[in-house]
Parts: C-alpha cells; structure tokens; sequence
C-alpha cells in the first residue's frame, strides 16, 4: 500500500487509473469502513481510501479534539485489506485554494442539519475538494449517516458525474457502527443496544399504522428519554428519496440522533 500525503503526489501517482474506487474516511478504520472497501475492490481495479478529520464541519471544538485517532492502527488494518493508496492529506493542502461554499436552503435544514449549524456545509465543502483531487467515478459511502449520503448525491453527484454507491450500515450488538463508538461506556453501549432494538420494534409497527404511529411518535421519543436519561434530538419518518417527512406512500425509515455520555449518536432503519 502506497502512503501518500500530498496532492501533488497523489495527481502523479494516479493520474493514468480511470478504474479507481474511492472510500473517504475520518479514520478509526472499523468494520464498516472495511465493507466500503470490500465493495470497492469487488468492482474497481484499485482503491483509495482517505483519512481526513474534517474541522470544518465540528459544531464543537471539543469535539474535533476528541475525536479518536489511531493512524497506525488504521494503516495495519488496510495494508491486511490489500488497499492500493491510502491518501492522509494536512488540513492545510485540503483548504489551500479557493472552492465554492455550500449554503443549505431551508428544506434541507432538517435532521442532523437542524441541529448542527454548519456541519453539512462542512461535509460538502471537505467532499467538493476530495473528489476535484481524487476524481474517482466511483464513491462508496455507508447508509448510518444517510443525510450526509443524500445531500452528497443530491449536490455533488451531477457535478462529478460520479455514481454513489451506498452501502447497508453495518451493526455490532445491534448498534450501527461508528468511530464515535470508541468513546461510549460499557453501561452506555448496552442502553444503546437497547435503544436500537426498541426503534426496530417501532419500525416494524410502523408497517401496519403508519401515519396514525407518526402522530404520537413523540411520545415514543419521551419514553426514551425519561428510561434512558438521554437527549433525543429527534425521531422521525422521511421518505428515502425526498427526506419528505412522514410519506408512508414510498419506501421511508426512521431517523433517529441522541446524545449518551456526550457522545451523539446517529441511525436510521
């Protein structure tokens, strides 16, 4: 695996590879990454992967500063993989040139977006640059963080001409994977586990009432908090394609974010 830290570096190297699947990351390689990868190197000559810790789109400085980093780790686990380049770009080379800034319209200001200021114009911004340097036709993203994969094909994708290939979030005791994870306590990993296996039984009911179920889905979003003692920023119905809230009529998921010993959490089923 070829280690490779500079813009300038990466052009050369892969300038005359048309077939190159491309996997961003923000580190902490786990086996969610892996099944990104996985998917790549079943369909693309080679793979590069990105570990970049994007600041441009932390709410919270503390939060940017512990956020769990292990390069060494992460670069064992992809050599082990066969991964063809690892692209470990400084936050200065990303940002060094001009690029258009992303401004969400108010529709768009939902979910995560209505709660972290700024965080998707961040993700955007960071994506815009990654794939002007990497031009890869092919961009594999996990489903946990499904907004971030919906504005992504909704802005980017036409420009890049790139296709997104999302792929299924990947669970471990029933808690959808994420670097994050690292920091949770024992106890707050098993009220996680928890929570999540309470929301699929919602969403299964939600099959048989659905809009009736949404309209008294606050009250499932109470009875979390008040049990769990945690912060639900919210609990919600959105159509897969439109983010539409509470259209039953196509294939729709329940959208979910808390925060257990401040660390927030993300899902969707």
């Amino acid at each position: 695996m070829k280690i490779i830290t500079s813009i300038f570096d990466l052009n050369k190297e892969i300038k005359d590879y048309k077939n190159i699947g491309f996997v961003p990351t923000m580190g902490g390689i786990h086996a969610g990454h892996i099944s990104l990868i996985k998917a790549s190197q079943n369909k693309k000559s080679k793979t590069i992967v990105s570990i970049f810790v994007n600041p441009t789109q932390f709410n919270k400085g503390d939060d940017f500063k512990q956020y769990p980093r292990n390069i060494k780790k992460d670069i064992g686990i992809l050599e082990k993989l066969n991964v063809e380049y690892l692209f470990t770009p400084n936050t200065k080379d990303i940002y060094k040139s001009k690029a258009k800034k992303f401004n969400l319209k108010k529709k768009d200001k939902i979910l995560c977006a209505k709660y972290r200021i700024g965080h998707f114009e961040g993700v955007l911004n960071v994506m815009n640059r990654l794939m002007t340097i990497i031009k890869s036709k092919d961009l594999y993203m996990g489903e946990k963080d499904y907004q971030q994969l919906y504005l992504i094909k909704k802005f980017l994708s036409k420009k890049f001409k790139v296709r997104i290939n999302s792929c299924p979030t990947i669970r471990i005791n029933n808690i959808a994977l994420s670097t994050r994870n690292k920091l949770l306590k024992k106890r707050s990993i098993k009220k996680a586990s928890e929570i999540a296996l309470f929301l699929k039984k919602v969403k299964y009911k939600s099959k048989f009432e659905g809009t009736k179920l949404a309209s008294y889905l606050d009250n499932y979003k109470k009875k979390l908090e008040k049990k769990y003692h945690i912060k639900v920023d919210y609990l919600e119905f959105r159509d897969e394609k439109s983010l539409k809230l509470n259209n039953f009529k196509n294939k729709y998921r329940l959208f979910v974010a808390y925060e257990i010993d401040n660390v927030r959490l993300i899902d969707n089923y």
